[in-house]
């Protein structure tokens, strides 16, 4: 690169600072053996955020991500700040972000590699080879719509309120992605609501297949109820290529469809906003595991997710395809090798934790580079 990219860094809790300190060896790496080096900042978010400043994300943060190229993430929350206020809660600090870099479009593929097929707990024959991209909307919808908030009725109960909302206008732009990404893989999309009894999903409906008649007429399109939807993962998830959808239903198909690959722990994300008049795409990436406190500390965390997320950052923020297929490689030879972390472990393999994990990873890159 003619120039060091920018990288913003915020490990977060829980084991987001385990894995992420093997996605530095894997940075170590390419600066030594390609040159390839970065400006990186790390920061607290989340509940490491809350403990030294009070808030789950800072200003200053939130600034340093705007001026970043790209923002890497590791996970967030857990049940030590279960006693702080709602407006306080450690995953707002991923909420803040989306909202404030406008990231609109989350990324999330669920691939089956063929050394993890068994951990699947699908059978085999209905997984084996499967590569869906879900893609979400991820700043509209019920998690940001208005009016919401708890209220106390004048008979002494409660009632908690949440607004469904999406314009024209969202819609599309999130469909944009969809239906680019298709025709960059096998050409369908599926689009995903429930028109059926919900007015905001037939307002999705109807923009998504008008914008499909108008831009992508080489793209063939379909949609289905999201109760059906999430079925059909379980019953034949192959029959899928791009899936669309709004929030609140991406964030539940999405964690099912990452079960179909065997963990949580295998698969990462990119969430992306608009690209500006500069060329420059707000862009943030993480692993779609959580911040597991159970095992947080013990060093049991498979990192390979966390990795992945930064071999996905490298491909679509810096334009590093090659480094990218590099680092998938890296990962796929070695679960060929028969290392496996807790969460995909299976019968014949040997377990190991985070930094053999890690380590394991470098020696496939050196041996990848010659």
């Amino acid at each position: 690169m003619s120039s060091n990219k920018k990288l913003l860094v915020l490990p977060g809790d829980g084991i987001g600072p385990e894995v992420m300190r093997e996605v530095g060896r894997v940075v170590n790496w390419l600066s030594r053996r390609r040159g390839i080096n970065f400006d990186i900042t790390e920061d607290l978010v989340g509940g490491a955020s809350l403990d030294a400043h009070g808030v789950p994300i800072r200003d200053s943060v939130i600034n340093a991500a705007r001026e970043a190229d790209a923002v890497l993430f590791g996970a967030v929350g857990g049940p030590q700040w279960n006693h702080v206020g709602f407006d306080k809660r450690p995953e707002l600090a991923i909420l803040t972000l989306r909202r404030e870099l406008g990231l609109f479009a989350n990324l999330r593929p669920a691939l089956v590699l063929e050394p993890l097929v068994d951990a699947s707990p699908l059978k085999a024959d209905l997984v084996r080879g499967l590569d869906l991209m879900i893609v979400r909307e991820t700043v509209g919808g019920i998690y940001f719509g208005t009016p919401r908030g708890i209220e106390t009725l004048a008979d002494g109960s409660r009632r908690g309120v949440n607004t469904e909302v999406y314009t024209t206008h969202e819609i599309e732009r999130v469909a944009h992605v969809a239906f680019a990404l298709a025709r960059q893989r096998r050409g369908a999309v599926c689009s995903v609501e429930k028109s059926n009894v919900m007015e905001s999903g037939l307002l999705w409906r109807e923009v998504v297949t008008a914008l499909a008649a108008r831009d992508y007429p080489d793209v063939t399109l379909s949609h289905m109820l999201a109760d059906n939807c999430a079925m059909q993962l379980a019953r034949e998830p192959r029959q899928f290529d791009v899936i669309v959808t709004g929030n609140l239903f991406g964030d539940l198909l999405s964690d099912l469809a990452a079960m179909l690959t065997g963990s949580l722990g295998m698969l990462p994300s990119a969430t992306l906003g608009a690209v500006d008049a500069h060329g420059r795409r707000p862009a943030l990436y993480e692993p779609i595991h959580g911040s597991a406190p159970d095992i947080a500390g013990k060093g049991l965390a498979n990192p390979l997710a966390q990795i992945l997320s930064f071999a996905m950052l490298l491909r679509i923020s810096f334009g590093l395809d090659a480094e990218s297929r590099t680092i998938e490689d890296a990962c796929s030879r070695v679960l060929s090798s028969g290392l496996r972390t807790g969460d995909i472990m299976s019968a014949g393999m040997a377990r190991v934790g985070t930094q053999v994990m890690g380590e394991a990873v470098l020696r496939e890159l050196e041996k990848l580079e010659g």
